[in-house]
């Protein structure tokens, strides 16, 4: 899992001692673990999940706004504002699946896509990436396809008022956050 260490991290690594299940369904395998350090010790337990890797989409429609989703998160207990993601199902390329949730959750579709990144969701206690992708001049060709446990709002913003919701800490998914300062990055390098 990850990518091979360098010789020069390998002093930096811990072995995995064991490892079990507590909770494994079709949302999380949540585990405990005990590791050896560098030095030697050993200590555990240290609590960790597997979770589907997912994609985060900056959609911008032909007017240049925002579209963005509002949704309830249980973790925060807030409804907030974030960009259209979701889970890459098993099989599916990630691109695919940035095409599939944005038609789903908000009826827009592009034919300008750009892969920005894939990054750790949370290294310290999971195992999934967020794949990063932008799509420009998005048009509305549909009403929402959502799941039967979704319940989102689509709302377009200016870059103001992005900006603004970022600024405030109100925009508050941080790989989301991350995804819009790299499709800005992204958009800056062209040319």
């Amino acid at each position: 899992m990850g990518r091979e260490m360098s010789q020069e991290e390998k002093h930096l690594s811990w072995s995995l001692l064991s490892e079990k299940s507590l909770v494994k369904n079709q949302w999380i395998d949540f585990r405990e673990s005990v590791w050896r350090f560098p030095d030697g010790r050993e200590i555990g337990p240290f609590y960790t999940g597997s979770r589907k890797d997912y994609v985060v989409i900056t959609a911008q429609d032909t007017d240049g706004n925002y579209v963005c989703v509002r949704q309830f998160r249980q973790g925060i207990r807030e409804v907030t504002t974030e960009f259209p993601a979701g889970g890459i199902e098993e099989g599916e390329e990630p691109l695919s699946a940035a095409k599939r949730e944005l038609s789903e959750e908000t009826g827009y579709e592009s034919d300008e896509w750009s892969f920005l990144s894939k990054i750790p969701s949370y290294a310290t206690i999971s195992d999934n990436y967020a794949y990063l992708f932008s799509a420009r001049n998005c048009r509305k060709v549909s009403g929402q396809h959502l799941d039967s446990i979704e319940f989102v709002d689509v709302k377009t913003l200016t870059e103001k008022e992005l900006r603004d919701l970022i600024r405030e800490d109100r925009f508050q998914q941080a790989v989301h956050i991350l995804a819009y300062f790299r499709a800005k990055e992204d958009l800056c390098g062209e040319g």
